[in-house]
């Protein structure tokens, strides 16, 4: 920014040639000078700019002093402009009033008495020129200060516009660790509860595995009792009656259990699921009793997926007999059937057919919707569930490649969505007649092979009774060595988990040496390897008798 620096004197004596005198004497001192013939014209005059006023008394004693007033009213904070006053007598202020009213008038004045000496005249214009520029001094001196407070006004605006823009990148990467810890412990706590699921369904496994062992044993002997009891002992036959329905209960128990775990047998089949659920209309109407109105929607649709049919109709009816419980005071439920596709927790993204339950019951608050599928967790009074139905379901819908979703409230109910992955495979004709069994009518040499010495004597004496020889191995190193040394075996049935050699690398190592001996596989779970033995028969433990012989007369009808 360019300032004024004018150090121009004005010249104001309207009379004689004052004003020529004046001018010639700066002149010759090197002062320049401009005469103004008016208070109008000086006070343009001092617009422009200028480093003093020269001014005679006469030519301010009538004339209108307001525009000069107010100019110099309206002067800067640095600027005091001053003037050099001509007067007739005495300078002084008690020599002449009439200067007391143009001190008061014009602010920064000397006064010099006619006639005067050229050499005070150029002394005291000096002097003003001196002051004047001490004047624009101080005005670059203010103007610098201002420009350093703008400066230091906008570093401090910059400085805190900074600030605030990194307290909030601050606060924001703070939200975004105290989210990424919150969903970190979420993540944690789903894994332990996952892990503490898997614990609890591998020891629900194991012990339901040998519990089923135990069961075999049980059935087996009961079933032989059966056989054998004189038809007239009624009590005895009651007693084995009650006995023989306890097992069975039990079993039923094992098998949830089982599908808890995930390693229940599964006899997956390509299956209509509208059919499925259509044909079980009468026995869900009968379970859940005239209070409850029951409505099915189940629209013409290509709903095919490879499920277990039997193991789906009881998730099913799990699902219609926890909604009844819901509803004691009656109240709607819905079953249908439709399609999703896309992706939900816990499920891949893909196609699946949908098999829902809504009810109009109680519902339930998020905490007991969280544990609805933990195994024993149970909301009803003692003794009127185990609580391993929902964990059940869980389990089997996941063993399907699908997933089971809940969503309830409290006086909401509640929707079960059973998701079961689409197959492209035609669905089994379910209403096609089983072809008959031939009865057997010869004597069969059979190795049975079984580590559990109690299950393998029971399937030894059930096999006996049935009139087979049976060669017994409680290893899959014995039972290879035994196919070698005793005469030719028309069956062989061999237990799955066993120590050493497994069920599956036994049957690998019989196919290779004897390719076309029929194989039954006893186990009572699914823990196989992929794709091995999917063309394995097999018997589900625990059996019984009838059970086992029909298995038997079915392989050996077919050599």
């Amino acid at each position: 920014m360019r300032l004024e620096l004018s150090e121009r004197g004005l010249i104001l004596a309207p009379q004689g040639r004052d004003a020529q005198v004046a001018a010639m004497m700066l002149r010759e001192a090197g002062i320049g000078s401009d005469i103004c013939t008016t208070i109008l014209d000086l006070v343009d005059q001092l617009e422009a700019g200028a480093g003093f006023v020269l001014v005679t008394e006469e030519a301010l004693r009538r004339a209108d002093l307001r525009p000069l007033a107010d100019w110099l009213e309206a002067q800067p904070e640095w600027s005091d402009f001053p003037f050099i006053l001509l007067t007739q007598r005495g300078g002084g202020l008690e020599r002449n009033p009439s200067a007391a009213r143009h001190l008061k008038a014009l602010g920064n004045v000397s006064f010099l008495e006619r006639p005067f000496h050229p050499t005070t005249l150029v002394s005291m214009s000096v002097s003003a020129l001196r002051g004047r520029r001490r004047q624009y001094e101080a005005r670059a001196r203010l103007l610098e200060l201002s420009e350093r407070r703008q400066h230091l006004t906008e570093a401090n605006e910059m400085l805190e516009e900074r600030v605030r823009q990194r307290t909030g990148e601050v606060e924001a990467a703070y939200d975004k660790v105290i989210e990424e810890s919150v969903q970190r412990l979420h993540a944690e706590e789903q894994l332990r509860q996952v892990q503490k699921l898997e614990m609890i369904g591998q020891l629900t496994g194991g012990v339901a595995h040998d519990f089923n062992n135990l069961l075999t044993a049980v059935l087996a002997n009961l079933s032989l009792l059966q056989r054998h009891l004189p038809a007239d002992d009624v009590r005895a036959q009651r007693w084995i009656d009650g006995a023989t329905q306890g097992a069975n209960r039990g079993a039923s128990l094992t098998q949830r259990l089982l599908a808890f775990s995930r390693r229940q047998s599964l006899a997956l089949a390509p299956t209509d699921v509208v059919a499925l659920v259509s044909g079980m209309k009468g026995l869900l109407e009968r379970s859940i009793g005239p209070e409850i109105d029951l409505a099915f929607d189940l629209t013409s649709l290509d709903a095919v997926s490879m499920i277990d049919a039997n193991q789906v109709e009881l998730a099913l009816l799990n699902l219609a007999v926890n909604a009844r419980d819901a509803m004691p005071e009656g109240g709607q439920l819905r079953i249908g059937v439709d399609h999703f596709s896309g992706s939900a927790p816990d499920l891949p993204t893909g196609d699946y057919v949908r098999i829902w339950v809504s009810d109009t019951g109680a519902g339930m608050d998020a905490d007991t919707l969280e544990r609805a599928i933990d195994p024993f967790f149970s909301t009803k009074e003692l003794g009127k569930g185990t609580g391993l139905g929902l964990s059940m379901v869980h389990g089997l819908a996941v063993q399907q490649n699908g997933a089971l979703r809940l969503d309830s409230a409290p006086g909401a109910g509640t929707r079960a969505e059973l998701f079961l992955p689409v197959t492209h495979e035609r669905a089994e004709d379910s209403e096609a007649p089983t072809p008959a069994v031939a009865p057997l009518t010869r004597r069969s040499r059979i190795m049975l092979v079984d580590d559990d010495a109690l299950i393998a004597m029971s399937s030894v004496d059930m096999l006996e009774d049935l009139g087979h020889e049976v060669v017994e191995a409680n290893s899959g190193k014995e039972a290879l060595d035994l196919l070698g040394k005793v005469e030719p075996i028309d069956l062989l049935i061999t237990d799955f988990a066993m120590p050493g050699m497994t069920g599956a690398q036994l049957i690998d190592a019989v196919r290779s040496r004897f390719p076309d001996l029929p194989i039954l596989l006893a186990t009572g779970y699914a823990e196989l390897p992929n794709g091995k033995l999917n063309d394995i028969p097999r018997i589900g433990k625990p059996y019984t008798q009838p059970q086992l012989a029909s298995e038997v007369a079915r392989l050996l009808s077919s050599v």
